[in-house]
């Protein structure tokens, strides 16, 4: 095996997070009928606020506030309150992508293995505990506690710590998100490998170590 550690994200890396039905989910417990015409307005204020976030420009309890003002005031509620709701329904729905199960199995004993996610603390443990995949991972490491998100470097430096300061080339970041996780990954020093699971173009000067279409790819290559 190439590498002592393997560092993943969670949401649509090692987890399917389908947000509209997580969303259509808790508004069915109000008695509410979300639309995907209201999900594309709750998309419209919540995506620039990862992307906020993600640049450090807000902290996570700012994006859990603005996110849900507008439904909070519809529903005369607390947005505390519909994250939290939200949260639940998204650790209920949970699923993991296909090949997670067999790689980590066949991960386990030769690497040690890691989360670093910019999603949030509420949703891991649960979500780690449902499908069975708590004993599989030394550290979870959520921006959220951290007070810094992918892909600033202090998360990763944070993680290293952690980790007692393994050699840089030999840790592997996994992720979705050319982004925070694999230009942030490079940034840092460590490889990377990029799920491309639906084939987007490469964003211009991320040159991730791997690129894979699914997780069977990615347990082909560390396996081999």
């Amino acid at each position: 095996m190439k590498y002592d550690w393997i560092l993943f994200d969670a949401d649509e890396t090692l987890f399917h997070f389908d947000a509209f039905k997580g969303m259509q989910l808790m508004f069915a417990r109000k008695g509410v009928d979300f639309t995907e015409q209201d999900f594309h307005q709750y998309q419209q204020v919540n995506k620039p606020l990862w992307v906020d976030y993600q640049n450090g420009d807000i902290s996570a309890e700012q994006l859990k506030h603005i996110r849900f003002t507008h439904w909070a005031e519809q529903l005369e509620t607390t947005t505390t309150e519909l994250n939290s709701a939200f949260l639940t329904a998204m650790a209920d729905i949970c699923t993991l992508l296909p090949g997670a199960q067999e790689l980590l199995d066949g991960l386990k004993g030769k690497a040690k293995l890691g989360i670093i996610t910019n999603g949030f603390t509420e949703l891991q443990d649960v979500r780690l505990a449902k499908t069975g995949m708590t004993d599989y991972f030394e550290h979870i490491v959520i921006s959220e506690q951290v007070g810094i998100a992918k892909p600033d470097a202090g998360i990763f430096a944070h993680a290293m710590e952690r980790m007692g300061h393994p050699s840089k080339e030999k840790v592997l970041m996994v992720g979705d998100n050319p982004h925070s996780d694999i230009l942030g990954g490079l940034n840092f020093g460590f490889e990377t490998c990029w799920l491309n699971t639906h084939q987007h173009p490469c964003p211009e000067g991320i040159n991730a170590h791997y690129e894979v279409a699914s997780l069977y790819e990615l347990q082909t290559i560390l396996l081999a």
